[in-house]
């Protein structure tokens, strides 16, 4: 079983049809004034975007459900690169985390809707799962806040990818 797409109700698809085909640079397979279909890879259709409303407005506040999508890249100079891409398009995080088992960009789309993109620190999902038997995610299993610049600078200097991934919290 995989994750096959994601469906958005929205009152403005044509600011989401541009902002998700710009960050995931994607592209539409079918749309049309109530609808659209994009897609990024070989799958017909990773996103979807329904305007069958108008639909209420997103409370202000954090409401219970659906929280955030996230989206995978291959190593940290690919999560980079995209962060630095969309900077230049005026698109910012508006959080950037390094989780221990991830390292994090958070994005809010025209809509408000959080968006992640991230890159894994363990090449072994059961790798992961035993760092989140650890100390450093039981007593912060959120993470730490950190800046994309600077991880950049860590990477262009030649600093080995694991010390980069490794949360400053962490036992060493």
């Amino acid at each position: 079983m995989k994750l096959a797409h994601i469906v958005f109700r929205t009152n403005d698809l044509p600011a989401m049809q541009q902002w998700y085909c710009t960050v995931l640079d994607a592209h539409v397979v079918f749309g049309n004034d109530r609808i659209a279909f994009l897609t990024y890879d070989k799958e017909h259709h990773r996103i979807a975007l329904v305007a069958a409303g108008p639909f209420a407005a997103r409370p202000k506040e954090p409401a219970v459900g659906f929280y955030h999508a996230a989206f995978a890249y291959r190593d940290l100079r690919e999560l980079l690169d995209n962060h630095d891409r969309l900077l230049a398009l005026g698109i910012k995080p508006w959080r950037v985390i390094n989780h221990g088992l991830t390292i994090s960009c958070y994005y809010a789309d025209p809509d408000g809707n959080d968006i992640e993109f991230q890159v894994d620190r363990f090449e072994d999902a059961e790798d992961a799962k035993i760092w989140m038997t650890g100390d450093a995610f039981a007593n912060n299993p959120v993470g730490l806040e950190v800046d994309p610049d600077a991880l950049r600078r860590r990477l262009d200097s030649g600093e080995p990818i694991e010390s980069i991934m490794r949360r400053a919290d962490e036992i060493q």
